[in-house]
């Protein structure tokens, strides 16, 4: 015969085997967490939405409490496992995992952070269990992090954009908006999934220059993570990356002033960007894809030789 807790911890141990997670601690206690989202695998250029969860992660002292099961949501075919080899020695298998964390805002506010590599499938499953798992914790806000190439000359900010399924949220950002059909990523599986619970979500995007979006551009990081000051009243120090934003900038100005045919395109990007804003022009892509291209090679060569 088992009393009443033994029967409580069966029940949650299948839920969890259920929704394909399991709990790495007792469940926390949390007052009303933002949840924040950054899984690899789709859309993100420099690096910069992993770069500003990482800042955020560090900062909150996020640790793990929760871990989807690798066989349910990841195909290893295309996603394989690093194996360390010392002299022939197989000391070690690495296998990616998708995990939630819990840490704390220096503010002394709740987060949470979703993070890993995108599922490989059964993304309605996975929505699901993300929805329950909110809804169980207290999150009161969704906030996803990504990053893509565009058309911007980096002497400029850059320019958040922004999706969510809530009009109401939409109306309270001010953020850039699009009208495009692309393909989506998990995080805009979960604005639906925790949408339908009546929590609000919110897809934060930045744009990154994209003849800078093959490395790492902080400026870029540091403009999500002020988006998020923003929308959620978290402030982040991110110390390291605001430290590099300056230098970055003048290794691309450097590769930029010693040719007169470089700094015309950049001028045109800039003259693009400035129109943009003042809502006067769009941008053609043909003009876009021109320049970022056409300076892309040349500055990347150029930064890589500056190691």
């Amino acid at each position: 015969m088992t009393d009443g807790s033994d029967e409580s911890s069966d029940n949650g141990l299948r839920k969890s085997l259920e929704g394909g997670y399991e709990w790495l601690a007792d469940e926390p206690m949390l007052h009303e967490p933002i949840l924040v989202v950054m899984l690899t695998g789709w859309i993100d250029a420099a690096g910069a939405g992993a770069a500003a969860a990482d800042a955020l992660s560090s900062e909150c002292e996020t640790s793990p409490i929760l871990r989807f099961d690798d066989d349910t949501f990841i195909d290893y075919r295309a996603r394989r496992p690093t194996m360390e080899l010392r002299d022939g020695l197989n000391t070690d298998l690495v296998w990616a995992s998708i995990e939630l964390r819990a840490g704390r805002s220096p503010s002394g506010r709740d987060v949470l952070l979703l993070t890993g590599p995108e599922p490989d499938m059964a993304w309605r499953r996975f929505a699901r269990a993300m929805a329950d798992i909110s809804e169980e914790l207290g999150v009161t806000q969704m906030v996803a992090f990504g990053a893509y190439p565009f058309a911007a000359p980096h002497t400029r900010s850059a320019r958040l954009s922004c999706s969510s399924p809530s009009t109401e949220v939409l109306a309270n950002v001010t953020f850039a908006r699009s009208s495009v059909d692309v393909p989506a990523g998990m995080a805009a599986a979960l604005e639906h999934a925790l949408h339908a619970r009546k929590i609000p979500t919110l897809g934060l995007w930045v744009q990154v220059p994209h003849y800078v979006a093959a490395m790492p551009y902080p400026a870029s990081s540091v403009a999500l993570l002020d988006g998020f000051a923003e929308v959620t009243g978290i402030t982040l120090a991110a110390e390291g990356l605001r430290a590099e934003v300056e230098p970055q900038r003048q290794r691309i100005d450097e590769s930029i002033s010693d040719n007169a045919e470089r700094e015309s395109m950049l001028h045109q990007l800039e003259q693009i960007y400035d129109a943009t804003i003042e809502d006067e022009v769009t941008p053609g892509p043909e003009l876009e894809m021109q320049s970022g291209d056409e300076l892309a090679d040349e500055i990347q060569r150029f930064l890589r030789d500056q190691n």
